[in-house]
């Protein structure tokens, strides 16, 4: 085990997480990551593996919908065994963008399904709460650094993404409830509310040409956010001087959201 213990990220293999890892990797953390991918896509997983790895690193990936009970069962038992009875995860990345992009009142299109809404905050949301509750029965946490990746989506309407916005606004509240909950045991909780991306994700909002003018008209920095921007402050983040710093959504987004 490194000196700087592991870090696991929940959606590793692309956008956010995937630049989590290899900023985690380079500052001497050993990687756990969690990511689903099909056959097309796992050629790219594996130049990221192979990446990792060269940093003298250990990385474990493991190919699974971190959204199932079950699947998070075996992991987290896996995971036990893999880390031994003294290893401890020292930073948890929640970074999971699946979910349905549909109006609530259809017009236009179909509006989006009581099952998708569910689905929606079950994986972007809900499964965060379940991953820190079993970690924390488990005993894999220890003074840990705990993030959550959220949007100004939350918080500002935009076309099809009501779904999305709602799993990004309980994300908040449940990151202010874990912060209270877990201050006893040294844990810090905190969002982080990127701006404007340019990753798969983004890819799949409608309208996301135009999310990506708008933020460029209004980022300071006359820019996009970049995923190594967000995996630097991240790092930042997890030092351990940064025990006090809890309970926040934190803007990382080089001003974009404060600039009309």
């Amino acid at each position: 085990m490194s000196d700087k213990g592991w870090a696991l990220i929940l959606g590793s293999s692309s956008g956010f997480g995937a630049a989590a890892a290899r900023a985690y990797a380079r500052a001497g953390y050993d990687i756990i990551g969690v990511h689903l991918d099909r056959r097309a896509t796992m050629p790219r997983v594996e130049d990221l593996l192979a990446e990792l790895r060269a940093t003298g690193q250990q990385v474990h990936f493991f190919n699974q919908n971190a959204a199932s009970a079950d699947a998070r069962a075996a992991m987290i038992a896996e995971i036990g065994a893999r880390l031994g009875p003294d290893g401890r995860i020292n930073v948890l990345l929640h970074s999971l963008a699946f979910g349905t992009l549909r109006p609530l009142v259809g017009k236009d299109s179909k509006p989006v399904s009581p099952r998708q809404i569910e689905m929606t905050l079950d994986v972007m949301a809900h499964s965060f709460v379940y991953w820190v509750q079993d970690l924390h029965t488990a005993a894999l946490l220890e003074r840990t650094r705990i993030f959550a990746m959220t949007s100004a989506g939350s918080h500002h309407a935009w076309a099809n993404y009501g779904p999305v916005s709602a799993a990004k606004a309980t994300l908040e509240s449940y990151v202010r409830q874990l912060t209270m909950e877990l201050a006893p045991f040294g844990h810090t909780v905190n969002a982080i509310l990127a701006g404007v991306t340019d990753t798969p994700a983004l890819a799949k909002i409608p309208g996301a040409e135009d999310l990506k003018d708008s933020a460029l008209r209004k980022n300071p920095h006359n820019r996009l956010t970049r995923p190594e921007d967000v995996a630097a402050c991240l790092v930042e983040l997890s030092r351990p001087g940064t025990y006090w710093m809890t309970g926040n959504t934190i803007r990382v987004d080089g001003g974009e959201d404060v600039c009309a």
